[in-house]
Order: structure tokens, then sequence, then C-alpha cells
């Protein structure tokens, strides 16, 4: 079952992302309408498998690299279902969707063996620490993906641009308030991820801060969206520089989740 609900996924999410990028192509009400309603059937028939594959397991699958990826993908998608709804962004589904669908398409190439669950997870602070970092960055995915829509119209204005892609991204304000939003949003519960996740590692190995490298990457990740916080609401950081920053911190947090997939504290 779990199995047949992943291909259903797969077949969905692919068929929401040619229609989200048919839409850069072609805006009309009834491709918008499909893409969503396409995206939410592929969110909901996610859900369905995660769920499922909780139940065999008697725990959250995201305890391994293929299980972290698709788990990655579905609560991504389901931020951006969320923010879609709020500020009617279709194009932004051009840029989200991909991932979801690749992080997905990733996690099912991967042959990670199920094994029965380590001691040092069996903890509700892990499960807890867990939860809050993947919607932390799923934020910031969402994030990443309106600072390079903001480029990209901002590119546009100053060549004067003015058709094609131009009429089909949100104004540079809109785009602007997702990116905001994102962040007063991620970067507290990437704080609470981290105060979480140090509780666990004192109950765990009996410190709270051992340098293992995912958390002083972790901690990198935090500083960054710290001083793009810090320089929105002190010094007015605005445009391409918070754009650019967003899209740096982006990249850190997928380093982070791939790069450090070893360590022992997430």
């Amino acid at each position: 079952m779990t199995h047949l609900f992943f291909i259903l996924t797969v077949a969905l999410y692919s068929c929401a992302t040619i229609a989200y990028l048919a839409c850069l192509q072609r805006t009309s009400v009834p491709l918008t309408r499909w893409a969503a309603r396409l995206l939410s059937a592929g969110f909901s028939a996610h859900l369905l498998s995660t769920i499922h594959l909780a139940s065999k397991l008697k725990y959250l699958p995201l305890t391994n690299t293929q299980e972290s990826l698709s788990f990655f993908s579905l609560v991504i998608i389901g931020c951006f279902i969320i923010f879609e709804r709020k500020y009617k962004v279709t194009t932004l589904g051009s840029f989200i969707a991909p991932i979801g669908l690749m992080m997905l398409l990733a996690s099912s190439s991967l042959h990670d063996k199920t094994h029965l669950l380590h001691p040092v997870l069996q903890s509700n602070w892990f499960w807890f620490h867990a939860l809050m970092a993947f919607a932390s960055y799923a934020c910031f995915t969402i994030a990443a993906g309106v600072a390079v829509m903001y480029l990209m119209q901002r590119y546009f204005l100053k060549k004067k641009h003015f058709g094609g892609l131009f009429q089909k991204l949100p104004s540079l304000d809109t785009m602007d308030e997702i990116s905001y939003r994102c962040l007063t949003i991620g970067f507290p519960l990437l704080t609470i991820a981290i105060i979480s996740g140090s509780i666990w590692s004192e109950k765990a190995v009996g410190s709270y801060w051992i340098w293992d490298p995912k958390q002083t990457w972790s901690l990198i990740i935090w500083i960054i969206y710290a001083a793009l916080l810090h320089g929105r609401l002190t010094i007015g950081w605005r445009g391409k520089r918070a754009a650019m920053l967003s899209i740096i911190g982006f990249i850190v947090v997928l380093f982070t989740f791939l790069a450090m997939k070893h360590s022992i504290v997430w």
C-alpha cells in the first residue's frame, strides 16, 4: 500500500509540475486550477503514504536519508500549498513543485535499509526537534523560490522587459511580503529546533553541545537567517541583498541536510 501511494504521489507531482511550468508560458484560470488540484491530490497521496509507512514502522519515517528526503518533500509541498492559497501566487509553484518532485525522486533512488529504531532516537525530543527543523527548512525553501522570482522580476524591470514572464510574476511588494513572512515563521522554528536538539543531545550523549558537524552547520544557518532578519528589521534590508542572502541560506540548508546525513545529532 505504501508503494502504491508513493507511485501515485510521483505521478501527481509530475503532472502538477508540468502544469505549473506550463503556466509560465500560458496562464489561464483552468490551467492554474488544475495545477493546484493536482498538487493538492499529490500531497494527499504523499501524506497517506507517509502515514501508512509510519504505522508499519511505529515511528515517523525520517531516520535515514531516503525517508528524510521524502518527508522534506512532503513538508515543502504542504507549506507551499498554504502560501499559494493565501497569496494567490500560482507562478511560485513553477519553482517549488519541481523541488518537491526532485526530492521525492531522489528518495526513491535510494535503498536505505530499515533497522530497529536506535535507542538514541527513542526520544520525544528527537521527534519534536526533527519536525521543527523540517518546518523551518520548508519555509526557507519557499523564501528561496520567491527570492529567485524577485531577482528575475527586478532584472525585467531594470531592462524594461515588460512582456511574457514579467506579466506572470507577482509584484515585488507581494514577493517581499511572502519572503518576510517565511523568514518570521522559519527563523523561530529553527531556533526551537536547535534548542530542542541541544536538549536531545544532552539526554543522548550527556552534553548540550558537542560541536557535531550538523550542530555546527545548523548554527551557521541560524546566523545567516538571524542576520537577514536583523537586517530587515533594523536597517531595512530589501531587494537584491535580501534575496541573495536568502538563496545563500537555502544552499547552506541543502548542504547541511544532505552532506551531514551521518551526524549523530540531526
